[in-house]
């Protein structure tokens, strides 16, 4: 899989541009704030309909524009298939595919696949737990679009069954109002429990599944690492039932996740915040690491977190490893992703630059950000735009935007 054409409308700083790319590797070079991030960007969101650098849409579209358009031409195992989606602030996106518009713009989701690599992988090792929630559900969503669905019907419970907390507290000091809230909240208990419970089963087998491609990829990139020393725990809000990791068996986890909003109801209500589910939970990575001033772990094969006991050039190495992990993960089923690789070289040392460039050399196509040529390595030499001043110019060659 591969772009072959980009072209944005109101897109972030670009009145308009467009770009021909092709398999193999692309490079765009230019100073910060020139906008060459987000030509990478807008093929990334179409893969996700989000970006990895803002949390809403607002910022994607160009200021006093009334809509922003991202539009890609797609090959596929040789048939092109044209994808776009259409920013409008204030209402609903719109999808489509060879012009045809899509019943929702959802639909679109998994269609173009990327993994970005970015200076902002650090906070999956050392951010909140929100960020590592992010990658497990956004890995989700890459793997089985379907589940772009159930995410969307899990924030929909979470907001609705909040205000009903809230209100419903009030009930304690008084307020007749809040009397009906409270009868409704059982009946969002258990659209939480069931959807929470579809989202937990996921994530769990979704972890259990990249466990040892984040190990192969942690042994690749930090010298005299094996297999062994990185590790993925899933770690739930409340006490998980016995289940099989790699196939959890719904129905046990939506009847404990339903006897925990039961137990921990009195807590919410006085916090008026829902306190149990999978927006509560974490990912736990872990590495076969030295006690602080040298010292062996305890335990043979035992590990630390990564998260306060690493060093600066570990963590690093342990965010690669998870982006190559998804990148392998995703690749397994017979169709290579496409990887960006955003800023992220002036961010890594001499030795952790070139190992991830020779991995990721052969992946069929390979879009690269950098602020100077020399950010680039000679192992992924391949066509090459200068950004600048609002455009985008092929080396050797015309501004194409």
């Amino acid at each position: 899989m591969h772009v072959s054409h980009l072209a944005l409308h109101n897109f972030r700083s670009y009145t308009l541009a467009d770009v021909e790319l092709g398999p193999g590797v692309t490079a765009f070079v230019g100073r910060n704030g020139q906008g060459k991030t987000n030509l990478v960007e807008a093929i990334d969101y179409l893969s996700r309909l989000s970006s990895h650098r803002v949390s809403s849409d607002a910022p994607l579209i160009k200021a006093g524009a009334p809509q922003a358009i991202v539009r890609a031409a797609v090959v596929k195992d040789g048939r092109t298939a044209v994808l776009e989606v259409e920013l409008n602030p204030g209402k609903s996106n719109k999808g489509r595919i060879n012009k045809s518009t899509l019943p929702r713009v959802r639909d679109l989701v998994g269609l173009v696949r990327t993994v970005v690599f970015s200076p902002e992988d650090l906070t999956l090792v050392k951010g909140d737990p929100g960020d590592r929630r992010r990658f497990l559900d956004d890995l989700l969503v890459l793997t089985s679009p379907r589940l772009s669905g159930i995410l969307s019907d899990h924030d929909r419970i979470l907001k609705q069954r909040a205000t009903l907390l809230k209100t419903a507290g009030n009930a304690r000091r008084g307020s007749s109002s809040a009397e009906g809230a409270l009868s409704t909240l059982d009946v969002w208990d258990s659209h939480l429990a069931r959807v929470g419970a579809e989202l937990l089963a996921e994530r769990i087998a979704l972890v259990t599944e990249l466990t040892p491609y984040v190990g192969a990829a942690y042994a690749a990139v930090a010298r005299g690492a094996s297999r062994d020393d990185a590790g993925l725990d899933y770690k739930a809000s409340f006490q998980l039932p016995d289940i099989d990791a790699v196939a959890p068996e719904r129905g046990l986890l939506e009847q404990a996740l339903l006897d925990e909003l039961v137990r921990r109801r009195p807590d919410e209500l006085d916090r008026g915040v829902c306190l149990v589910g999978p927006h509560r939970d974490d990912l736990v990575l872990s590495l076969g690491l030295t006690e602080p001033g040298g010292e062996q772990t305890a335990v043979e094969g035992a590990r630390l977190p990564v998260k306060g006991y690493a060093s600066h050039g570990e963590s690093w190495s342990f965010a690669l490893a998870l982006r190559l992990a998804s990148y392998d993960l995703l690749r397994s089923d017979g169709d290579d992703p496409i990887l960006i690789l955003d800023d992220v070289f002036a961010e890594l040392d001499t030795e952790r630059r070139t190992q991830l460039a020779a991995l990721v050399a052969d992946a069929e196509q390979v879009l690269v950000t950098a602020a100077v040529p020399a950010d680039v390595p000679e192992v992924l030499a391949g066509v090459r735009y200068t950004v600048a001043g609002g455009e985008v110019s092929r080396d050797g060659g015309d501004p194409t935007a």
